[in-house]
C-alpha cells in the first residue's frame, strides 16, 4: 500500500475499513460471461475506434482486463469507472469501482445507477456498485470507453460512505 499521506482521504477510508481490494474479486463476483459484451472486446470497440493508451483521470469508463493468457488471448475484461488515483506525481495505480449491465443488483442499495448517454458511451444502462474500490494498474486498462462527470463521482462517492455508515451501525 502507498504511504498514508500519498493517499486521498476517500481511499484512507475505502482502506481504513478493508474495502479496497484486489481486480480478481470483481471479475470472481462479477462474471463477464453475464454482461452483455462477453468480455470480448470485440463486441465493445466500434470498427472506426482506436483503442489508446492515455493518461486515465477520475471519472473515466474504462475497459479493463484482469490477464492475458499465455497464446495471447484476453481474458475476463469488464468494464470500471475511475473513482480515485494514487497521489504521486506518475501515477500507475487508479482506483475504481466495477459497472455491470446487470440491473437486477439495483435492489442493493450500494448499486447506483448509470444510465446510457453520449458522455459515458455505454450500450446498455448499468450499474455501477459502490461498496468496494478496486486497484487498477494502468497496464490493466485497455482502453477509455467514456466518462461520468464529477456529480457522478460525488454520488457513487456517498453511496460508499453511506454503505459504511450502514455496516458499522449494524455492527453495534
Amino acid at each position: 500500500m502507498k504511504a498514508k499521506e500519498e493517499l486521498s482521504d476517500f481511499l484512507k477510508t475505502a482502506y481504513k475499513y478493508g474495502k479496497v481490494r484486489d481486480l480478481k474479486e470483481a471479475f470472481e463476483e462479477f462474471p463477464v460471461e453475464e454482461e452483455w459484451h462477453k468480455g470480448r472486446i470485440e463486441n465493445v470497440i466500434k470498427e472506426d475506434s482506436e483503442t489508446y493508451n492515455i493518461d486515465y483521470e477520475i471519472g473515466d469508463i474504462v475497459f479493463v482486463r484482469e490477464y492475458m493468457y499465455s497464446d495471447g488471448k484476453i481474458g475476463n475484461n469488464h468494464f470500471f469507472v475511475i473513482i480515485d488515483k494514487d497521489n504521486t506525481a506518475v501515477p500507475i495505480e487508479n482506483f475504481g469501482m466495477l459497472i455491470s449491465s446487470n440491473l437486477d443488483k439495483l435492489k442493493f442499495s450500494a448499486n447506483k445507477l448509470l444510465e446510457k448517454d453520449k458522455m459515458n458511451n455505454l450500450h446498455k444502462d448499468s450499474i455501477v456498485k459502490t461498496d468496494v474500490v478496486y486497484k487498477i494498474l494502468n497496464e490493466q486498462i485497455i482502453f477509455k470507453i467514456g466518462k461520468v462527470d464529477d456529480e457522478k463521482i460525488e454520488e457513487y462517492k456517498s453511496g460508499f460512505y453511506e454503505k459504511l455508515k450502514n455496516n458499522n451501525s449494524n455492527k453495534c
